[in-house]
């Protein structure tokens, strides 16, 4: 049984003024997104700045957000890293603290070949009983987990149930699913192929504009399942300028400006990222206007 169906939120991380995680909007940010309609939370993702969280912080970002959820949803932690015993760590905590799954980014920089992110994912897997997906995504990471390597390690490896793929090769995707589309749990890592990912077998999408639309975001990944293709399709479509914009500077820089821009009040980015250039800012509005989210 996967882990969710639908649409998992890439949760950001709100900061007070001096940098600070603020852990009471945390709260509310998990509130509203269950109250939205979302299927899955995800902590210490890419979104949520943890590149930029000490160990200690993001294992006490994980506890809290997972007691705060409280098993209404499953909560998904990012624990990946480019140091194995890191991950392991990371994944170990996680599980202590009650996540119902893990998110394994491939390791970044060190640049494994596909023999060593077997080794990788593999050694993390078996110190751990969380099920876990792979999030292959190149453009971050400097490497690609091949499709034949993805194949194998759903096959192999008990606990490692899936992938989220933000290559966003669909002839790669498609590759995987022809080859052991039985043994993947496929959850597209794009919000701008979130239809076509179903559309060969996907479970449904950890998302960044959920962060800002949760229901609409639910609806494509509901519609498609209920078998009304057409209106998912249509809600895809209709979502593509806005989620151009929020990509239109590196993640998270613009979902975090437009849930300032909605009254969230998530605070200010943590360096090496920048606020937002004030002609994307204004692109970013209209495009949440025009989606309804901004009067």
């Amino acid at each position: 049984m996967a882990i969710f169906e639908g649409a998992g939120v890439a949760l950001i991380t709100p900061f007070t003024e001096d940098g600070a995680i603020n852990y009471p909007k945390l709260a509310e940010l998990v509130e509203e997104q269950i109250a939205g309609g979302i299927d899955a939370i995800i902590a210490c993702g890419t979104t949520a700045e943890s590149a930029t969280m000490d160990h200690e912080e993001h294992n006490e970002v994980i506890r809290f957000i997972c007691e705060t959820a409280k098993k209404r949803v499953p909560v998904i932690a990012g624990t990946g890293s480019n140091c194995t015993q890191t991950a392991i760590e990371l994944s170990q905590e996680a599980e202590k603290s009650g996540a119902d799954g893990l998110l394994l980014v491939s390791p970044y920089y060190n640049k494994a070949t596909q023999k060593g992110l077997i080794t990788h994912f593999t050694a993390v897997a078996e110190a751990v009983s969380l099920p876990i997906l792979m999030y292959n995504i190149q453009s971050r990471t400097g490497v690609n987990i091949e499709a034949a390597t993805m194949a194998y390690l759903c096959k192999n490896v008990k606990n490692i149930v899936g992938v989220k793929e933000a290559s966003g090769n669909l002839s790669q995707i498609a590759t995987l699913m022809s080859m052991a589309g039985e043994y993947v749990d496929l959850y597209s890592g794009n919000d701008d192929q979130i239809v076509p990912i179903l559309s060969l077998g996907g479970k449904g999408v950890i998302s960044v504009l959920a962060n800002v639309a949760p229901g609409q975001t639910h609806r494509i990944c509901q519609s498609y399942f209920d078998g009304n293709v057409k209106e998912s399709a249509k809600l895809q479509l209709e979502a593509i300028p806005l989620i151009s914009a929020l990509f239109c500077e590196v993640n998270p820089i613009p979902v975090k400006a437009a849930m300032n821009l909605m009254g969230k009040e998530t605070g200010p980015l943590r360096l090496p990222l920048t606020e937002m250039e004030p002609e994307h800012q204004e692109r970013l509005k209209r495009e949440l206007q025009a989606y309804g989210l901004l009067a």
